[in-house]
Parts: C-alpha cells; sequence; structure tokens
C-alpha cells in the first residue's frame, strides 16, 4: 500500500506522570521522565542550578530558612549535623553555640602536648566530653614546639575551628592543625577552648545490639538467636541529626532534635556572633514554630514543666513575646497541652490563623483563643500522620503533606491526593531514612516538592512534585536536602552535595536563563505509556512523525518503539535527532501498539514539547 494513504494521527497525552498500573493500561498519558515538568498541560525541561556561593557547608543541612532583616537585607541559615550557619552580605558565618568554655593554662589546669613531626596536638582535660568529629573553637593560644611560641589558633594554622580527631579515654583528646611540629614538647601552653555543640550521626541507625530484639535460644523461629548473638534485626531507629528552625522578627531560633532552644541576634554589632542557648527555655525539645499572629513560640515534643521527662506528645509554648520565659503563672501566658491520638508529635507548619500540628498517626490544629487557655487543640483528622518533620508545607492556608504510604491535604478537611505515583515512589523507598523527607514550594510554577531517599540511598537523590493548580504529579532525580522558596532571593534556595564524596553547598535552584548544573550539561527525558495504534486490531506501518516542539538550542533524541503484543518483543526505530530546523522525520516501522520517548544531554538546552503527528496507515490481520 502506497505511503499516499497514511493517515497523519495527532497524539495526545495527559500531563504528569502515571505509573499505578502497567505501561500498556495506561495508554493516552506519560509514563516516566526525569527532570521535566508539566506547564499547561505541556511538558518542558526543569531549568538548571549554579552554586549560590563557593563556601562549602561542613556537614548536610537539615533545615534552611529565609527572611529579611529590617534593613531589608536578605539573610539564610542552615542547620548541619556539626554546624550551624547563617548566610549575610553574602557571607557564610559559622553561628554554632558554645556550650563549654574552659581556660587551658600548663600547670594551672590541663596541658598540650606536641609530637615532632606530627600535626597532631594533644590536649589534657579532665572529663573532657569530646568524642571524635566535635569541634572546639579556640582563642588567646600559644603553644611550643612549632618554632617557637606559636598562636595555633591563626588561620595559617588552620584555626581557629579545629576537630577532635581522636580521643584517648576520659581526660585526652587529639585536634589537628596545618602545620607539622618541629620538636616534642610536653606540659606547655596556653588556650581558651569553646567547645562547639556535639556532632551528631547523619543517618538514621537499626539497633542491633543484644537486647535489641527477641532472644529465642534453640527454637528454629524467624529472629531467634542464642546466647551472645546479637540480633540481626529490630524496630529500634537510633535518629539522625535534625534541626528546626523559624525567624522571631529579625533574629533566628532554632533547635537541634532533643535539644534546648536557641537565639542568634540580628542587632549584634561585630560580626560573627554566635547562637546562643536560651537556658531557660525546656532542655529538651523536638522542633519548634513561632504563631502566626500572637507572636508565642512553640515547642513540639518537650520535657514536662517542672521536670526533666520528655514527653514526646507534648506542645509547649512560651509567654507572649517572650522566648525566655516558660514558666506557666498568672502573669504569664506560657503554658503546656498533651496531644492523645499518636505516640509522638512529628512536625508542624503554620497556615492561616493556625498551626497544624502532625503526630505519627494524627492531624491536630492548635488556635489562639487568648487568656485564659490561650490555645484550643482540636483533631481534625486520623490515620494520617506525617513521615518526617519537614515534609510538610502551607500554600495559601492549605497543608500538604506526605504520610508513611499517602499524600494529603487539608482544606477544611483531610483529603487524600489522588498521587498517579505512589506506587512506584513508595515501592523504591528508603524507609530506613523516611526522616530525611524535606517539602518545599516552587511558587513560580505552583508546584510542592517533596526531597526523599530511594532504596539504597542514605541522602536525599529523588524528588516527586505535585502541581496544585493543574493536579498532576512528576518525579526525579535530586541531589537537594533541602528546599525554600524564592519569596527572598531570586530564586529557590537548596542545599547539598552533587555525589556522596563532594562537599555540601548552597545552591541557586532554576535561575531564570539557566538549564545546565553548575556549567554541566543536564540529562532529561520523557516516555510515554504504550498506545494502541488504531485500537490495536491490525497490524498498522508508521513511516513518518512531524514533531512540535519549541528548542533554544541543541538537539533532542527522539525514539520509538512498537510490539505486537503488550509481552512481546520490542523494535526500537532511532534515536532520531530533532532540532529547531526539524520538519519531519521518516521511517519505517510496524505494530499494533508504540511508545515514544524525548532525551537530551545537550548544554543550554531549553525545550518545550508540543503536539506530535505520526503518520499511519493500516498492514494486515497479523
Amino acid at each position: 500500500m502506497p505511503s499516499t494513504q497514511s493517515k497523519l494521527t495527532r497524539l495526545k497525552f495527559l500531563p504528569g506522570f502515571h505509573r499505578e498500573s502497567t505501561k500498556y493500561a495506561e495508554e493516552g498519558k506519560w509514563y516516566d521522565g526525569d527532570r521535566v515538568r508539566f506547564r499547561e498541560g505541556k511538558p518542558e525541561n526543569l531549568r538548571g542550578y549554579q552554586k549560590h556561593s563557593d563556601t562549602p557547608l561542613i556537614g548536610i543541612a537539615r533545615d534552611l530558612l529565609t527572611w529579611t532583616n529590617n534593613s531589608t537585607e536578605k539573610l539564610m541559615s542552615a542547620g548541619t549535623e556539626q554546624r550551624l550557619y547563617m548566610y549575610f552580605n553574602d557571607y557564610n558565618y559559622d553561628i554554632t553555640p558554645i556550650v563549654t568554655t574552659v581556660s587551658v593554662d600548663a600547670g594551672v589546669f590541663g596541658n598540650m602536648n606536641t609530637s615532632v613531626g606530627s600535626s597532631l596536638i594533644e590536649v589534657s582535660l579532665t572529663n573532657h566530653g569530646a568524642e571524635i568529629s566535635d569541634w572546639v573553637f579556640i582563642t588567646s593560644a600559644s603553644i611550643n614546639g612549632f618554632g617557637g611560641a606559636t598562636d595555633f589558633a591563626a588561620s595559617s594554622f588552620g584555626g581557629p575551628t579545629f576537630q577532635v580527631v581522636s580521643v584517648n579515654g576520659l581526660n585526652n583528646f587529639f585536634i589537628s592543625v596545618a602545620s607539622v611540629a618541629a620538636s616534642t614538647e610536653t606540659n606547655m601552653g596556653k588556650a581558651t577552648f569553646g567547645f562547639l555543640l556535639p556532632t551528631e550521626q547523619t543517618n538514621n541507625i537499626q539497633g542491633l545490639g543484644y537486647g535489641a530484639g527477641v532472644y529465642n535460644a534453640g527454637v528454629s523461629t524467624t529472629g531467634a538467636r542464642a546466647w551472645n548473638q546479637q540480633a540481626s534485626q529490630s524496630g529500634i531507629i537510633f535518629l539522625a541529626n535534625q534541626w528546626s528552625m523559624d525567624n522571631w522578627g529579625e533574629d533566628l531560633l532554632a533547635v537541634r532534635r532533643g535539644g534546648p532552644l536557641m537565639h542568634w541576634d540580628a542587632d549584634a554589632s561585630i560580626y560573627p556572633v554566635r547562637a546562643s542557648i536560651v537556658a531557660t527555655s525546656p532542655t529538651k525539645i523536638n522542633s519548634i514554630v513561632v504563631s502566626p499572629n500572637d507572636r508565642h513560640v512553640v515547642a513540639l515534643g518537650s520535657n514536662e514543666y517542672g521536670t526533666s521527662v520528655f514527653n514526646p506528645m507534648l506542645v509547649r509554648w512560651a509567654d507572649q513575646e517572650d522566648y525566655t520565659n516558660w514558666t506557666p503563672s498568672i502573669s504569664s501566658t506560657s503554658g503546656e497541652n498533651q496531644l492523645i491520638d499518636g505516640t509522638e508529635i512529628v512536625g508542624g507548619v503554620r497556615s492561616r490563623n493556625v498551626i497544624h500540628i502532625w503526630t505519627d498517626r494524627a492531624l491536630y490544629g492548635m488556635q489562639y483563643v487568648g487568656p485564659p487557655f490561650i490555645y484550643s487543640f482540636s483533631q481534625l483528622g486520623a490515620n494520617c500522620g506525617l513521615i518526617a518533620p519537614h515534609a510538610a508545607i502551607a500554600v495559601d492556608g492549605v497543608s500538604y503533606w506526605m504520610g508513611d504510604n499517602n499524600f494529603y491535604r487539608f482544606n477544611g478537611r483531610v483529603e487524600r491526593l489522588n498521587c498517579t505515583v505512589r506506587r512506584y515512589l513508595y515501592n523504591s523507598f528508603n524507609m530506613t531514612q523516611k526522616d530525611k523527607v524535606y517539602a518545599g514550594t516552587n511558587s513560580e510554577f505552583n508546584e510542592i516538592i517533596w526531597l526523599y531517599c530511594k532504596e539504597g540511598s542514605e541522602e536525599p537523590n529523588a524528588y516527586v512534585i505535585y502541581n496544585i493548580v493543574e493536579d498532576h504529579w512528576v518525579y526525579g532525580t535530586s541531589f537537594y536536602t533541602t528546599f525554600e522558596d524564592r519569596v527572598v532571593f531570586d530564586n529557590t534556595m537548596t542545599t547539598g552535595a552533587v555525589d556522596v564524596s563532594a562537599a555540601s553547598y548552597y545552591w541557586d535552584n532554576e535561575p531564570d536563563d539557566v538549564y545546565d548544573g553548575n556549567g554541566q550539561a543536564l540529562t532529561s527525558y520523557l516516555e510515554s505509556s504504550d498506545f494502541d495504534i488504531e485500537d490495536g486490531d491490525k497490524i498498522m506501518f508508521l513511516n513518518k512523525i512531524i514533531p512540535d516542539v519549541s528548542i533554544s538550542e541543541g538537539n533532542l533524541s527522539f525514539t520509538i518503539e512498537t510490539q505486537s503484543y503488550p509481552a512481546g518483543p520490542v523494535t526500537t526505530k532511532g534515536p532520531y535527532i530533532i532540532n529547531s530546523g526539524t520538519q519531519k522525520i521518516d521511517f519505517r516501522a510496524r505494530g499494533r501498539q508504540a511508545s515514544i520517548r524525548v532525551s537530551t544531554s545537550d548544554e543550554h538546552i531549553n525545550w518545550r514539547w508540543g503536539t506530535m503527528r505520526l503518520a499511519i496507515q493500516p498492514d494486515g490481520d497479523r
């Protein structure tokens, strides 16, 4: 049959990715992709990213906050397992609190030793409490052994902040400096040691000690083990480092999970100024929220008033306009309230005139009502718990969140979102590191993004995006650990390391007209589900495609695959090159069903897919 009898057929696919069924059953939809979004129903590649600052972060950020001070200057804070940072005036300051200060002076209290040819300084301090990877901030330092009395806290020695690299018992530890000792010296030198907030672990760890699992010697059952054998599995999880931050006017309030409240003063006259621990705050807080209108600091999970007993279901708040006063009294609006449904409070966000609080099982609303009760609490939903402390976000008064097996929103009532990639996402999810899920918004495109760890990765390496206006979902690969909307900076801000061996940085995400990843080409692709050719009743002959695509520069690769049966062999045609000058592509293929794939790895490319037409004609009944 001559090709002149071919009929041009428009290929139309629903926006978003659809993975809840088989590739054939999802006919008429896009099935897979990476670094692609849909805008007004049409797919296009995401913009790229670039470093916001060349100064690396020490550690991996678990929370990111942006705001402006009273002079409209932009500020940004990030908390890692080793540091608390403040980015201000294009410089990233270390504002990690000093928890203990000790003066070391040979012959008075403590001493320091050097060894010829070594860069290590041994510090002797009774019951120092330091552990490997902790940090000390050293001032007023002098020591012999480096060619004379030397201020080894100077930057030329790698100071003034040094990491503990080894610990020898309760009374000795070692720091490493950026120089080698010229002689061996003992019991000399002096310095002031400020011990920073201790370093915490980066990953959730499953407890596998001798008491972590079932002991059942001699019985052949799952999990049974003999005497002196540690458990191979358990339900005990030791949680990794986690931060929670909010702004107090132009100041910063921060909590590292399980610790007290910290405050950073934006009005300090000398920089850098470190955050300070609020001595009167609860000693243990899991996360904080500053109430939207009445200016109370709210602790989610805290020790009960007057005791050191930590209650993971307790909501506790400070006096109005006073983050230092946590004592309930006639003259104070401080208070506390116990939630019921769940085993722990996971997180909370400000919404419209209310604070939404999630336990691992339920959603609560916390609303200001004034004296004498101050706040009212109501349960808004059950069996809709939050998966991680930063897995919820509020947009225009509506809260969206990720649970252990579903996505939800609250818009007057709890609704389960119709996620078209839910099964695919959760089947590839690393639940051991679920605590690292981080939700953010991209208001430019009406999107909510969740960063998460796929199976086999201990750090977030993937994302899922929900478009709240157009109601569709996409997913892809990433390396971000936090995400902040563009309300302060000119683009969304993120943190992360491009791979496990690289340092972590602040990143400008999707700046205007940037389509590369810090100067490197980025791969994007889009793949359709299988679609029937003329309802799949006959073998059809395909001989031409007419693309409809906008390309700034570079090339797209186009591939079409055909089959006679869903489980039958696949015939691949292509890849064919499509650029701004491509009018049509001639080829020859046969089958009852087909799928298409569009991809590129070219630099600087900005592409948007329209409506493709495919030339088809009958080719028999086989």
